[in-house]
C-alpha cells in the first residue's frame, strides 16, 4: 500500500507561469506546514514576488495545483484570499500614512454599531480593540489615534501583522519585512516573527538577505530564475551554505 501523503496548511503543485516569453515560475512545488516558517529566498528576479502575487489571487497560474487547509483551490482576488485566511504584509508594510493607528488597522472591516434606525462606526469599540490587540504582543501604543506616519518602520510592520492576526490569519506572508529598518528594529520584528509559531500561525517570510530569516525559520526554499533549485531544513545547513547556493543559483548547479 502506497503511504498517504500528510496534509499541508499550504500545498502547491507544479505552479507554472509565463509572462510572452518570460518564464516566471516554472513546475513549482512547495509546502508549508501547520505551525512553520518557511524562508523563501532568491535574488530579484528569482520568483518570490510572481508566486505571492499566485497565491493572494491577483495573478492566475498557467497551470498547478494550489491546495489550502486541505482543499484544492484557486483565488481569484487578494479578498478571496484573506476571507480563507492568508494575509500578507508587503515591503513598508500596507498601511496609509495619513490615517490613525485604528482606522489603518479596521480598513474595510470597520464595526458599526446601530442606533435605532441607523448603523454608525463603533469608533470606540475599534480603538479599544486595535491598542489591546497590540498590547497582547508587546507593543505599546499611547493612543490609537496617533498617526502612522509618525511611527517607526519597525512599528508600522508590527501594526500590519497584528491587523493580519486579529482578523485569524492562518497563513501570514511577510514580504522583504525588514528591508528598510534599522539593526533594531530588525531584532523587534524577528522576534515577533519567532511569537508567531506560538499562537499556531504559519509564516512564509520572503527575502533576499538569509542572515535576516535564518534564526528564526524552520525550512528554506530557494528559487532562481523561476525554478525551485533547492528545500533545506535548517538542521541540515548553515547561512554560509544557503548565501553559497543563492549566489550560484541554477545555471551554474548544473
Amino acid at each position: 500500500m502506497l503511504a498517504q501523503e500528510k496534509m499541508s496548511l499550504l500545498k502547491i503543485r507544479g505552479l507554472t507561469k509565463t509572462f510572452g516569453e518570460v518564464i516566471a515560475l516554472k513546475d513549482i512545488d512547495l509546502d508549508v506546514d501547520y505551525n512553520e516558517v518557511v524562508g523563501l529566498l532568491g535574488d530579484n528576479g528569482a520568483g518570490k514576488s510572481t508566486l505571492v502575487r499566485i497565491l493572494m489571487g491577483v495573478y492566475a497560474p498557467d497551470k498547478g495545483e494550489i491546495s489550502f487547509l486541505g482543499r484544492k483551490t484557486r483565488f481569484r482576488s487578494p479578498d478571496e484570499a484573506r476571507a480563507a485566511g492568508i494575509e500578507i504584509v508587503y515591503q513598508g508594510s500596507n498601511l496609509i500614512g495619513t490615517m490613525s493607528i485604528w482606522r489603518n488597522f479596521f480598513i474595510g472591516k470597520e464595526e458599526t454599531k446601530r442606533y435605532g434606525f441607523f448603523s454608525l462606526l463603533d469608533v470606540p469599540s475599534m480603538k479599544k480593540k486595535a491598542l489591546a490587540s497590540l498590547e497582547e504582543i508587546g507593543i505599546e501604543m499611547r493612543s490609537a489615534d496617533e498617526g502612522v506616519s509618525i511611527l517607526s518602520g519597525g512599528q508600522q510592520q508590527s501594526v500590519a501583522i497584528t491587523r493580519a492576526l486579529y482578523f485569524d490569519a492562518k497563513l501570514l506572508i511577510l514580504d522583504e519585512p525588514t528591508t528598510a529598518l534599522s539593526v533594531r528594529e530588525t531584532a523587534k520584528v524577528l522576534d515577533f516573527v519567532k511569537g508567531l509559531k506560538g499562537r499556531g500561525i504559519s509564516v512564509i517570510f520572503i527575502t533576499h538577505n538569509i542572515y535576516h530569516v535564518f534564526d528564526v525559520a524552520d525550512r528554506f526554499e530557494i528559487l532562481d530564475h523561476g525554478i525551485k533549485i533547492c528545500s533545506l531544513n535548517k538542521k541540515d545547513s548553515s547561512a554560509e551554505e544557503i548565501t553559497n547556493i543563492i549566489r550560484v543559483g541554477y545555471n551554474k548547479k548544473r
